[in-house]
């Protein structure tokens, strides 16, 4: 006899947290950090969407070190932010949700004429985020690098964090190690697929060593880079069982995509260049007007994207996988726990609608309000908001 699906609504375990219940906030970057401070804003971001029912709320993006931020105003997990990321943890702890930070360092992804300092690659080329050359990393570096993520993963925990998060998607610095268009390294982290892997599974290894058994350790992690000649499932899928037998980590976040050559690939939809371009300066606009349609190609918005590659993932591996892309409606999240997901993670549907969980809980909606717009996006330079939303604010009894 096969055993009883579980529940959207029921207790779930991951590693050695408890979640009240199936559905994570995904990291959406919350555009609210100036010059990486922990405003009431974020604070109060990642509070709601625990008042509004959500089980695990993920802060994004934490950078393990200065060179690793997407650009100025991102967080590092440091010294520094621990009591901002204190309070933020607190109040969603008080709010009856727990609080995971996604910890990373950017690569080819970090502006560094923003950030004024020179970033990493795996291998050296050309990157359009960050705005000329970036080289590819030392041997040394590289083992700053794990340093980096072994201190801000204790800073975590010491903030309070319930899980955290390592970005090994979207061509961020890990990503980038394991793509084989932009990994061309021929020293012990380039070439065959336990090379290609070797420098984020050493990461992995490093933080689950530095928070131990205390927290949930989770891997966002890039089925496929959604560019030609880059990473895919031929690849991805052997690389991911290398890491589900490493032991390092408690489950696996399902993603895809390239913020380096392919920006849409995780978002699907509507593309809103003419906010894109209206967010940036003039320089930055036109350029955007010329390479915008290459890094942002039109891809058509269907409801779970992900789900028809992440079931080879579900036939493969045995840890908890974390269904990601797309999901705004209950039936999606069942059918994801039918099919032997843990769990589910939503990012757009919780930006128009914070308590969109609980609604669910208490059947009074069926699907999220997002019309996958993307308008969303372009907000993460003045405070990731869903626009539809912020216009509805004051208006009585409008969500």
């Amino acid at each position: 006899m096969s055993s009883p699906r579980p529940t959207v609504f029921e207790p779930a375990r991951l590693g050695p947290l408890t979640l009240r219940n199936r559905i994570v906030k995904a990291a959406t970057f919350e555009g609210v950090m100036p010059r990486g401070a922990v405003s009431d804003e974020l604070v109060e971001f990642h509070a709601e969407v625990a008042r509004g029912g959500t089980a695990l709320t993920t802060v994004a993006y934490c950078s393990v070190s200065p060179s690793g931020r997407v650009h100025r105003d991102t967080l590092v997990l440091d010294a520094h932010s621990v009591p901002g990321l204190t309070r933020l943890t607190d109040a969603v702890h008080a709010a009856g949700g727990l609080a995971s930070a996604q910890i990373g360092h950017a690569g080819l992804v970090a502006n560094q004429i923003s950030n004024r300092m020179k970033t990493l690659a795996p291998s050296t080329r050309f990157s359009a985020p960050a705005m000329g050359i970036v080289q590819g990393a030392s041997l040394e570096q590289l083992d700053r690098v794990v340093e980096d993520y072994t201190r801000a993963a204790r800073f975590a925990v010491e903030a309070g964090f319930d899980a955290v998060e390592v970005h090994l998607g979207h061509n961020y610095l890990l990503s980038s190690f394991l793509s084989p268009n932009l990994n061309k390294r021929t020293d012990m982290y380039g070439g065959t697929l336990a090379k290609r892997t070797a420098f984020p599974r050493r990461v992995l290894e490093a933080v689950r060593t530095a928070v131990g058994e205390q927290v949930a350790v989770i891997a966002k992690y890039n089925m496929t880079d959604g560019v030609p000649k880059g990473l895919w499932l031929d690849e991805s899928l052997p690389m991911a069982k290398l890491i589900e037998a490493d032991g390092t980590i408690d489950a696996m976040e399902l993603t895809g995509g390239s913020s380096l050559l392919n920006g849409m690939y995780f978002f699907r939809g509507d593309v809103p260049m003419k906010e894109f371009v209206a967010s940036q300066p003039k320089v930055v606009g036109w350029g955007l007007k010329v390479y915008g349609p290459k890094i942002f190609p039109k891809l058509p918005f269907e409801e779970a994207f992900f789900l028809p590659m992440a079931r080879q993932f579900r036939e493969e591996l045995k840890i908890p996988l974390i269904l990601l892309g797309g999901i705004n409606r209950i039936d999606t999240i069942e059918t994801a726990l039918d099919e032997g997901f843990e769990f589910v993670a939503m990012g757009r549907a919780l930006l128009r609608d914070p308590y969109l969980v609980r609604k669910f809980e208490e059947k009074v909606a069926h699907e999220g309000l997002c019309i996958h717009c993307n308008k969303c996006m372009p907000t993460i330079y003045t405070g990731t908001h869903c626009v539809i939303r912020e216009t509805l604010r004051d208006v009585p009894g409008a969500v």
